[in-house]
């Protein structure tokens, strides 16, 4: 089935979007501070990172909706605050709450948004087809928004972002709420949408999906702590991961007063199941290991990306030799 047309990907490092040094306050509260980034053609961007990171204040900025206190953004060229840039009519954006008109039906949505476009009949038919079959939503054409699951909700407002063929797609947040199927659905939308030319920036807290784009920021604090290739930054990654299994409610005290001794020889300890992920500085790994065997079974395991996340959260730098 073919894809929505999209940018050419001749030239894949073409910058499609450029931001640069955003700063922005809101209050006391300093929501960016010195973001800086691009997004090429046919690449999937991941903006990664927990609540309060700055990625929605981010986006924002890239669709024209905010205008930052310091620092530029240009889509195409072109100033995304200006009318007259016409980078609008290049910009597909669906944010987390996402505008649909719950009474209406599918079919009633994409029209609007179709008028919206300002697409003559027989285009936006063409398209509504295409987009109704790439979603699978063409079976619920009448069927009202308010009476759709999460995953097909967040599919039409995908639709309904794509109908004027946009050359940067930017999507916040668009698997919060969306049941693992339908959120792996909309990650193979977003990879086909890619191969055709298409450059799309995602927002997202789930560390996982980082490993399914092109390239990732991992943003902390309003700027971004690291940026690569997802399997790049995992392999420099210098910490080690343990999974720690307390046999017993005594040994797991024992193994929380053992790591609250190795201040910062600990970087991140996360709940898993009935035991514990612990990322300890390379260095430390067998000796910390030792140490945890008198109390519980201990495995060194792959680090993933929250591994490398909340080391570098806690002030480390990906790669750094201890």
């Amino acid at each position: 089935m073919a894809l929505p047309e999209a940018a050419s990907a001749d030239n894949v490092e073409t910058p499609v979007a450029i931001v640069s040094g955003l700063r922005h306050r809101f209050g006391t509260t300093l929501a960016l501070d010195g973001m800086t980034f691009d997004v090429r053609a046919g690449e999937l961007y991941g903006l990664i990172g927990p609540d309060g990171a700055g990625k929605t204040t981010t986006v924002r900025a890239l669709a024209g909706l905010l205008e930052p206190q310091e620092g530029t953004v240009r889509i195409d060229g072109g100033d995304p605050l200006d009318p007259r840039s016409g980078v609008r009519e290049h910009l597909g954006y669906m944010p987390q709450r996402y505008g649909l008109y719950r009474d209406l039906s599918i079919d009633e949505n994409l029209r609007f948004f179709g008028d919206l476009f300002c697409l003559d009949r027989k285009t936006f038919l063409e398209r509504r087809d295409r987009l109704l079959a790439i979603t699978r939503l063409a079976p619920f054409g009448d069927r009202r928004a308010d009476a759709l699951s999460g995953g097909m909700y967040k599919k039409l407002a995908l639709a309904c972002a794509l109908l004027h063929q946009p050359h940067l797609l930017i999507l916040d947040e668009p698997t919060n709420g969306v049941d693992p199927v339908s959120r792996g659905e909309l990650w193979d939308l977003l990879a086909d949408f890619t191969a055709q030319g298409m450059a799309v920036l995602v927002t997202t807290s789930y560390m996982d999906e980082a490993a399914r784009c092109s390239r990732v920021g991992l943003a902390s604090a309003g700027r971004l702590i690291l940026e690569g290739r997802p399997a790049e930054l995992v392999a420099g990654f210098a910490d080690a991961v343990l999974r720690v299994e307390p046999g017993t409610a005594t040994c797991a005290e024992d193994v929380e007063a053992a790591l609250a001794l190795e201040g910062g020889a600990v970087e991140a300890i996360t709940p898993l199941g009935t035991g514990l992920r612990v990322v300890v500085r390379g260095a430390e790994a067998d000796r910390i290991t030792a140490r945890l065997e008198t109390c519980a079974a201990v495995h060194r395991v792959t680090p993933g990306f929250e591994d490398l996340y909340l080391a570098l959260a806690a002030g480390r730098t990906a790669g750094e030799k201890p």
